[in-house]
C-alpha cells in the first residue's frame, strides 16, 4: 500500500524556494569604500583644522573606523594628506588640460589673456561650485596649502606643476618680450588670489559690509579674469 502521507525526496515546500547567499563584494570594492571613507572624513577635518591641527586619532573617529585600518592602507598623516589632495587634483588637472586642448585648437597663436586665464581658472571653481561639499572642503585645503611654509609647496609642485607650466608657457607666448621674472610674480600673484578666493574665507565680507559674498565664487572668478587681464598688459611694457 502506498503511505499517502510519503514526501517527495525533495523535502523543501515550493512556497520555501532555497534562499542564495549575497555574493560577497570583491576586495577591491570593500578597500575602495574604506579609503573613501577615511580620505571624506580626513579632508573635512583638514580642511577645518589645517594640516597640523589634525591626529589620526581623530581621522578614524571622523570615518569611524580603527586608527589600525589607517595605518593598514595609508601609513601615516601625511599619506593621508597627500591622498586626500591626489584624489581631486587629477580631476582638476584632467580638466584643464582638455580646456587647454580645447582652446588652442579652436584658436591657434590668436590666444588672449583673457581666454588663458580662463581656461586656467574656470575648471576648478567651476567644481568647486557644482558638485558638493567635498570640493569646497578640498578647496579650502588647498588655499591652506598655497599659503604654508611647512610642506604645502611640495604637495601642490607634485599635483599642478605640470598643468602651471603649460600656463605659464602660454603667458610667455603672449608677451615674449616680458622680463621672464615678471612672468613668474604674474602667476604667483593669480595663484594666490585663485586659492584665497576659493578657500571663501569671508574676509570680504566683513571688508565689505555685507556687499560681497565670499561665497559667491561666479564674481570671484569674473572680476579675476578681468582684473589680471588688465594688469597682464603692463607685464610686457
Amino acid at each position: 500500500m502506498t503511505d499517502s502521507l510519503a514526501r517527495p525526496a525533495n523535502t523543501r515546500s515550493a512556497a520555501h524556494p532555497e534562499r542564495k547567499r549575497p555574493a560577497r563584494r570583491a576586495q577591491s570594492e570593500r578597500r575602495e569604500e574604506a579609503t573613501n571613507t577615511i580620505l571624506d572624513a580626513a579632508e573635512k577635518l583638514f580642511a577645518l583644522h589645517g594640516r597640523d591641527g589634525v591626529t589620526l586619532k581623530a581621522i578614524a573617529t571622523g570615518a569611524n573606523v580603527d586608527t589600525a585600518l589607517i595605518h593598514y592602507y595609508f601609513g601615516d598623516k601625511d599619506r593621508v594628506f597627500r591622498a586626500v589632495f591626489a584624489r581631486r587634483s587629477g580631476e582638476v588637472n584632467a580638466a584643464r588640460i582638455a580646456a587647454m586642448d580645447a582652446y588652442e585648437a579652436q584658436v591657434g597663436t590668436d590666444m588672449t589673456i583673457e581666454g588663458v586665464l580662463d581656461i586656467f581658472l574656470r575648471p576648478i571653481y567651476e567644481m568647486v561650485i557644482d558638485k558638493g561639499e567635498g570640493w569646497v572642503y578640498f578647496a579650502a585645503i588647498v588655499g591652506h596649502a598655497n599659503a604654508s611654509h611647512f610642506g604645502g609647496k611640495d604637495v601642490m609642485a607634485e599635483n599642478f606643476d605640470p598643468i602651471v607650466q603649460r600656463f605659464i608657457d602660454m603667458l610667455r607666448a603672449l608677451a615674449p618680450e616680458a622680463p621672464p621674472e615678471r612672468i613668474y610674480w604674474f602667476f604667483d600673484l593669480v595663484s594666490s588670489s585663485l586659492t584665497h578666493g576659493l578657500a571663501q574665507t569671508g574676509r570680504i565680507d566683513d571688508v565689505s559690509g555685507g556687499l560681497c559674498k565670499s561665497s559667491d565664487l561666479g564674481a570671484a572668478l569674473e572680476t579675476m579674469i578681468t582684473v589680471f587681464s588688465e594688469g597682464f598688459r603692463s607685464v610686457g611694457r
